[in-house]
C-alpha cells in the first residue's frame, strides 16, 4: 500500500501534491481539488515544479496547472489573479494563441 501511495502523493516544502492519475477536463479537476479541501497545482518554485512533474512522469500524461492567460494577451497569471513569480516553460510556451483558460505540463 505504501508503494501505491508513493505514486499518488508527493511533498515539496509545506505543500502536499496528490493525484489519482485519472483524466478529466480542467473544470472538473478544479472542482475535485476544491471539494477535497485543496486547489489545483500551481508551481511557485523549482521544488514544486518537480513535485508536479513527478505525476506527469508517473502517469505518463499531461496535467493541468492553476494558471491562465491574463486579460493582457500573452501574459499569464494564477487562477486567483496573482502574478506569476516562477515559470519553467519551453521557449514560446504557453503560446497564448487565443485565450488560454488553463496551462498544461507535459512530459519532455
Amino acid at each position: 500500500a505504501a508503494l501505491l501511495l508513493e505514486k499518488m502523493i508527493t511533498k515539496s516544502g509545506e505543500k502536499i501534491f496528490a493525484s489519482n492519475g485519472k483524466k478529466a477536463d480542467f473544470h472538473t479537476i478544479v472542482k475535485r481539488c476544491e471539494d477535497a479541501g485543496g486547489s489545483i497545482a500551481t508551481p511557485r518554485n523549482p521544488g514544486e515544479n518537480k513535485a508536479i512533474q513527478h505525476f506527469v512522469k508517473t502517469f505518463n500524461t499531461y496535467t493541468y496547472l492553476g494558471i491562465k492567460e491574463s486579460p493582457i494577451p500573452g501574459k499569464f497569471q494564477f487562477l486567483d489573479g496573482t502574478q506569476l513569480v516562477y515559470t519553467n516553460w519551453y521557449r514560446n510556451e504557453p503560446s497564448g494563441k487565443g485565450e488560454e483558460e488553463c496551462v498544461e505540463m507535459y512530459t519532455d
